[in-house]
């Protein structure tokens, strides 16, 4: 990476579709009503032999106050400073309006490298609003289409001499939403927890309903205010991922990957295409996701729609950290911890042992305790235990409870291994594994949780048939007529 790129201009110009085409990929939410993006998304771009960092931003309005929409000009602006260079967009069939005057001024103030674009310049309805795009006083501005990617070449030329400035510096890799988890080798007998490193960070996804806090803990995390916030419910639309190294209570950085996500609200209520869509990022970057944490309301926790979020990650196979927010406005502390244990037990028990951690995003109190829970529950999704130990726990649990004989026919539980981690998967070989009933593979999960202190993640139990019979049965035997011949030959010498 030698630079970084800020994609600036009014709402609904075109800059998140020339983002996914800088970065290859439908990272940035793209709808045709204007604002739809409000946060910054930060991505690896490509173009042609040119590496950098290309930061997709909110449209500029011309709001100074701290509104919805003056809080996301503030943001852009940040993005504005963050930035090398500057690429300004205007829409070429609409031509330069008042807005865009009062835009380019600013970065002309604020920026040392702008360059300027009309977008949707194909064709020749765009010609009219490409000549008045010299009134911006911006040099000659590049005619784009980011949709159908024409004029890519011309912006290529542009950041060409620009990025000779900047190559010898070292600029740390983009966070993507895509990202290739390792797969582990399911031969390893030992014991091994993949460390997290820059390379290859942990992933940490915050999901809950709308308004829970989830970009202020991010925020807090990270210690500035890199997300929007506000009291507004479903200010985050796209799943923004951000790189940090957030030290623990023993004073360890761990680098993280952090994904903000949209807030999820009952299927039933979502109407909008948009909405959806920043759902759909949220569920795409639960996938992705190592450690899951679910954020909840203090004042309403574990409503419905948190039972859901909890139960997707949980299918997902992810490992599962539930954290109640807003814990500095609760008065009776003691009560309202125990009345929150008590139901979660109750209401989730696919998720018995997972931690559940109080914090207050707000003043930033139970961040240390989160982040011992997050690594806790990342260590216990990693883990794997010999098939010796497990073979031996094996047949303790069948003194205990023998497995039962349904329509008379005896089940047998030969030996057990564990075939994967991320999460724990077991194989057991057995007879009969169809008849295996579902209270019983219930009875092993469970004892593996205890006995091999593995609360809260996800375990998979896999019951694999292993048959009896005798295995020279269906072998063909020899003809007689040859075993004759072979005995005679052997007679003879």
């Amino acid at each position: 990476m030698s630079f970084t790129l800020a994609i600036v201009g009014r709402p609904n110009v075109g800059k998140s579709t020339l983002f996914n085409r800088l970065v290859g990929k439908r990272l940035a939410l793209v709808d045709d009503q204007p604002g739809v993006t409000r946060d910054l998304r930060e991505g690896a771009a490509k173009l042609a032999d040119l590496r950098f960092t290309v930061i997709d931003t909110a449209g500029l309005e011309e709001v100074t106050d701290d509104s919805l929409q003056g809080r996301m000009r503030r943001l852009t602006e940040r993005a504005v400073d963050m930035a090398d260079i500057c690429l300004f967009m205007i829409d070429a069939r609409v031509g330069v309006t008042p807005s865009d005057m009062v835009f380019a001024e600013i970065l002309r103030k604020k920026s040392a490298h702008v360059i300027l674009a009309g977008n949707k310049a194909e064709g020749k309805a765009a010609d009219a609003g490409m000549i008045e795009a010299y009134s911006l006083g911006l040099g000659e501005p590049i005619r784009l289409s980011a949709e159908h990617g024409e004029g890519l070449n011309d912006l290529y030329s542009m950041l060409m001499p620009l990025a000779d400035e900047y190559e010898d510096r070292a600029v740390q890799d983009a966070p993507e939403t895509d990202v290739d988890l390792p797969e582990d080798d399911a031969d390893l007998e030992a014991e091994t927890v993949p460390m997290p490193t820059r390379a290859k960070p942990l992933q940490v996804a915050v999901v809950g309903r709308p308004n829970a806090g989830k970009s202020t803990l991010i925020n807090q995390i990270l210690g500035e205010d890199r997300l929007l916030t506000g009291p507004e419910a479903g200010i985050t639309r796209d799943a923004i991922s951000l790189m940090t190294e957030w030290a623990g209570p023993d004073g360890d950085p761990v680098p993280m990957r952090i994904f903000d996500t949209a807030g999820m609200r009952k299927k039933a209520k979502i109407q909008e295409k948009l909405e959806k869509l920043s759902v759909s990022d949220g569920l795409r970057a639960v996938k992705f996701a190592e450690v899951v944490v679910v954020l909840l309301d203090a004042e309403i926790p574990f409503e419905q729609q948190d039972l859901r979020i909890a139960d997707l990650a949980e299918r997902e196979g992810r490992a599962v950290v539930v954290a109640v927010n807003k814990w500095d406005i609760e008065e009776n502390r003691q009560d309202k911890l125990r009345e929150l244990k008590e139901s979660f037990e109750r209401l989730l028990p696919q998720l018995r042992g997972a931690p559940l951690i109080t914090v207050s995003a707000k003043t930033g109190r139970g961040l240390d305790r989160l982040q011992a829970a997050i690594m806790r529950a990342y260590e216990v999704w990693n883990r794997r235990i010999t098939t010796a130990q497990l073979n031996r726990w094996l047949s303790g649990m069948m003194e205990a409870h023998p497995p039962p004989a349904p329509q008379g026919k005896r089940i047998k539980l030969r030996y057990m291994t564990q075939a994967k981690t991320r999460p724990p998967g077991f194989v057991v070989m057995c007879s009969h594994p169809d008849k295996v009933p579902e209270s019983y593979s219930r009875y092993l999960v469970n004892g593996l949780r205890v006995d091999f202190d593995m609360p809260g993640t996800p375990i998979r139990l896999w019951m694999r048939g292993q048959s009896d019979a005798n295995p020279y049965k269906n072998r063909k035997k020899a003809a007689p007529s040859k075993l004759r011949k072979h005995t005679a030959g052997r007679r003879k010498d």
